[in-house]
C-alpha cells in the first residue's frame, strides 16, 4: 500500500508544474501586451502602463496622464471590472507583432459592454514594447 502522504506530495508537485507551464513568458510580445492591458485597462494605472510603451503609444499614455491629472483614483472610486481575451495574434517578422483582444467592461449600475483593443508591439533594445494601441467596436 502506498503512503497517502507521498501521493499527496506527488499530486501537488504535478499541479504546480502544470500551473507553471501554463504561465506566459512575461517578456514575450504577448506577455508585454497583457501586462499593458492589465495596467491600462484593468488596474487603471497609467504610470505603470507607460513602462510597457514606446513611440506613439508612449505619447498617448503621457497625454492620458496629463488629462487625468488631479483625478483621484482610490479605493472609493467606482472602477469598472475589465476582463479580456485574445481574439487574434499576428507575427510580422521577428521584431513586430499585433494582437486583438476583446475587452468586456462591467460597471456597477450600468450595462456591460465590449470593445476590441488592437495592440501593435515592436521589439527593440529594451525588449518588446507597445508601439500603438486603438479601441474599436
Amino acid at each position: 500500500m502506498r503512503n497517502p502522504h507521498s501521493l499527496c506530495t506527488l499530486a501537488l508537485t504535478l499541479l504546480l508544474l502544470g500551473l507553471t507551464a501554463c504561465q506566459r513568458d512575461a517578456h514575450s510580445a504577448r506577455g508585454i501586451a497583457e501586462r499593458f492591458l492589465d495596467a491600462h485597462y484593468v488596474d487603471i494605472n497609467l504610470p505603470a502602463a507607460k513602462a510597457y510603451c514606446t513611440g506613439l503609444a508612449l505619447s498617448r499614455v503621457e497625454a492620458e496622464i496629463r488629462l487625468t491629472t488631479g483625478q483621484q483614483i482610490d479605493e472609493s472610486t467606482r472602477k469598472p471590472q475589465v476582463h479580456y481575451r485574445l481574439l487574434e495574434e499576428n507575427k510580422r517578422g521577428e521584431h513586430s507583432a499585433s494582437f486583438i483582444y476583446e475587452a468586456t467592461i462591467s460597471v456597477e449600475g450600468a450595462e456591460q459592454f465590449t470593445k476590441k483593443v488592437l495592440l501593435t508591439l515592436r521589439q527593440g533594445a529594451e525588449g518588446w514594447r507597445v508601439a500603438n494601441y486603438s479601441e474599436f467596436e
